[in-house]
């Protein structure tokens, strides 16, 4: 019997570890030092369109559309399509100056089916580059012009650093979840961008050659599309690379339901993605004897930090639990040894990127954090969530 679980623990173990390790290796790679990317050459100019899906953003798109205005020149183009809007969004960009396409499908709803729609609007006249920036964000000066750029000269999806920032009176939970979002979204994009490997699309902030957005499959009601976006593009040659001297900024909601509504749409997502995509991941690797593939399902594979850390623990418990037992004391071993480079990742993570916005007292939140988020896994188990949801929408500050 101990033979059993002994076998049964090490295989898990194994299993754990891989993504462990993925995400340790990417972390420490990003920490390393390193210079500032090369800048843009001024005399350069990739005529671009910028799409900016819309559904009901009447309180945040002015913003949004007064940073983007002035990153654009006379040849640009910049499109809002208003999707099944009940509000004043339409008319509050075109009073703004923006070209407003409207489109009315209360069956085929979801953003896949609106930027669809603003490519085909684009098509009779189409740019060197496509755009695509949320409603809800703010771009700061000089993103647009960088990421269009590479996209235009590399011929490749470009992704910018999209960062969430907290609200006004941010909670404990608000704060990690920022540190969250910036370890996903910069820390590990960072690492595998200093190795040459691609990164996954992460929403908004997203560049892409004319000749490559129009041959993706974006019609859909996926409530992770632009990952998914991404991935389908890696495997047709077109993976997505990381521009990390740029920055879009999304804020955290403040009202708790659309908090929790926001992370179920995006960790639900995340995880259906995981499990149908890595083995597809693998198989095209395999298949177009491509490594930057093989990365990317590595890169899939590692779960939702609070997640893994769940997991761990779970596993580290029964090791535990297993050696008081009889059983042996190896994998257990294993496990600490990896939960401390967990810690040393996060902890050097924040130190380089986060500690200016997040203390270190607050740190101390994160076992709270993670107390959060078990309701929404087990909801993953009983309830998952497959529709594309808005959230709720805070007024975004313009400063």
């Amino acid at each position: 019997m101990f033979l059993l679980i002994d076998i049964v623990l090490f295989a898990i173990s194994i299993v754990l570890l891989i993504p462990i390790a993925v995400l340790v290796l990417e972390c420490t790679v990003a920490l390393l030092p390193s210079s500032s990317e090369t800048a843009v050459t001024e005399g350069t100019q990739t005529r671009m369109a910028v799409l900016v899906p819309a559904h009901d953003e009447a309180s945040v798109i002015g913003t949004t559309l007064e940073k983007l205005l002035p990153q654009l020149t006379t040849q640009d183009q910049l499109v809002v399509i208003a999707d099944n809007c009940s509000d004043q969004t339409a008319e509050i960009a075109r009073n703004l100056g923006a070209t407003v396409i409207e489109r009315q499908d209360l069956e085929r709803r979801g953003k896949g089916y609106a930027l669809d729609y603003g490519l085909n609007f684009l098509e009779t006249e189409p740019p060197e580059v496509v755009v695509i920036v949320d409603a809800d964000c703010i771009v700061e000066q000089g993103t647009l012009k960088r990421i269009a750029t590479v996209a235009a000269t590399q011929g490749k999806p470009v992704q910018a650093t999209y960062l969430m920032e907290q609200p006004a009176d941010p909670s404990p939970k608000d704060s990690i979840s920022a540190l969250a979002f910036m370890v996903k979204n910069l820390v590990r994009p960072s690492g595998l961008a200093r190795l040459g490997l691609p990164s996954l699309l992460t929403g908004t902030g997203m560049a892409f050659p004319w000749s490559v957005i129009r041959q993706a499959p974006l019609a859909s009601g996926n409530i992770v599309e632009d990952m998914q976006l991404g991935l389908d593009l890696a495997i047709a040659g077109y993976p997505t690379l990381f521009c990390r001297d740029t920055k879009v900024i999304g804020i955290l909601p403040q009202q708790e339901a659309a908090a929790t509504g926001q992370r179920t749409r995006w960790e639900h997502g995340h995880l259906q993605t995981l499990l149908t995509q890595v083995p597809r991941l693998i198989k095209a690797s395999v298949a177009q004897r491509r490594f930057d593939l093989l990365s990317l399902a590595l890169d899939l594979s590692v779960p939702p930090l609070s997640l893994l850390v769940m997991i761990w623990a779970a596993v580290t418990g029964l090791a535990l639990l297993a050696g008081i037992w009889g059983a042996t004391w190896i994998p257990l071993i294993w496990l600490v040894i990896a939960g401390q480079f967990i810690l040393v990742s996060i902890v050097g993570a924040w130190a380089k990127f986060g500690r200016t916005e997040i203390s270190a007292l607050t740190l101390l939140a994160v076992p709270f954090y993670i107390l959060w988020k078990i309701p929404l896994y087990l909801a993953f188990l009983v309830q998952r969530q497959t529709r594309w949801i808005r959230t709720d929408r805070d007024v975004v500050d313009p400063g």
